[in-house]
């Protein structure tokens, strides 16, 4: 792997139902190119809002063969990848934002030691039923986090966002 400046890299996680493509997605609207949105390649088709690229499982199966993902896990019968190219945009100063899996934090963290962490949330009244079937999130140890509350306006969360993007 390429040396790269992990500090450049914001990690967004949270539980599903928390918001994170919507406030990626103003987010994106609004802080123009100088930050990279990196896309998700996934082994499902694409939904609204969400910014991924869709692979079949062989699809997915040959780019991991051919190492062009730097980081991948499996969740739910599906399989996420981040591809490489966030390491040649990191190399080259850019910051770079990651749609990233809580499980996977702690690979993350290990591959790129300076990031920053957001978690996504909402109230627990809006995530109740899918949360009671997850474990409960922690961060690795040694993690830099900010907290984001999205259970209000889109705008006040997003606002939050662009602050720690930089562009607040």
């Amino acid at each position: 792997m390429t040396e790269v400046d992990s500090a450049n890299l914001i990690y967004v996680m949270g539980p599903s139902g928390a918001g994170k493509d919507s406030l990626l997605g103003f987010a994106c609207e609004r802080i123009g190119t100088c930050v990279m949105f990196a896309h998700r390649y996934i082994t499902r088709i694409v939904a609204d809002g969400e910014n991924h690229i869709a692979l079949t499982h062989d699809e997915f199966a040959a780019r991991l063969s051919y190492g062009l993902f730097a980081m991948h896990w499996d969740s739910l019968g599906l399989r996420y990848g981040i591809g490489i190219e966030v390491d040649a945009w990191l190399a080259r100063g850019v910051t770079v934002v990651v749609n990233g899996s809580r499980k996977h934090a702690q690979i993350a963290l290990e591959r790129y030691p300076q990031a920053r962490f957001v978690h996504i949330d909402a109230a627990p009244a809006v995530l109740a039923a899918r949360l009671a079937r997850r474990p409960a999130f922690e961060l690795p140890d040694g993690a830099r986090i900010v907290r984001i509350d999205n259970s209000g306006m889109l705008a006040e969360a997003g606002t939050q966002l662009l602050d720690v993007l930089g562009a607040g």
